[in-house]
């Protein structure tokens, strides 16, 4: 039985109320997903303060992450999420497809898909060939720790949704075959 519904904003604490209030002001809602790690006082917070730090991945190489590790892991509410937020950062359907299945036609964002494709599926591990291939298409060691650390963001919004199945408030996403 699933114990966990989506809180509302007065079920809440009021630092968590604060934050629900920017969410809405900045996304226009506050995503089912964020709401629940309100449960705890201090997890949203700290989720959001992680997931908004600077990076040397740009914004368009860690939605190519995010599609894979939610595909790997077997999140609905992700995979749908990152559909909107891939195309919103230029990708295409079919470029969103790709990726969710570990692969891209940009050479450079294939050799990133595809090591955080195999990280994700071998618990943090990765080929030797992968990550020959990763460093080869221009990536460094500091690209490396930052797509560990976007692999280790989504595995945590995946794992939150993959057990409290909360309710998906984004648009569908196509099924992958």
């Amino acid at each position: 039985m699933n114990k966990f519904s989506v809180p509302t904003r007065e079920q809440v604490s009021a630092e968590n109320q604060i934050i629900f209030d920017n969410l809405t002001k900045g996304l226009g809602f506050v995503p089912n997903l964020y709401a629940t790690f309100a449960y705890s006082d201090t997890a949203l917070a700290k989720y959001l303060a992680y997931q908004q730090a600077k990076s040397s991945l740009s914004n368009k190489e860690k939605e190519a992450i995010n599609l894979v590790v939610s595909q790997v892991n077997g999140c609905k509410y992700c995979q749908r999420a990152h559909t909107v937020l891939g195309k919103m950062n230029g990708f295409s359907d079919e470029n969103v497809i790709a990726l969710r299945k570990g692969e891209s036609q940009d050479p450079k964002l294939n050799a990133l898909v595809v090591l955080a494709k195999g990280i994700t599926e071998n618990k943090g591990r990765a080929s030797e060939a992968h990550l020959n291939a990763f460093y080869n298409a221009g990536y460094n060691n500091a690209n490396l720790v930052d797509l560990i650390l976007q692999v280790g963001d989504k595995i945590v919004m995946n794992y939150l949704h993959n057990l409290t199945q909360v309710p998906i408030d984004f648009p569908e996403a196509e099924e992958l075959t």
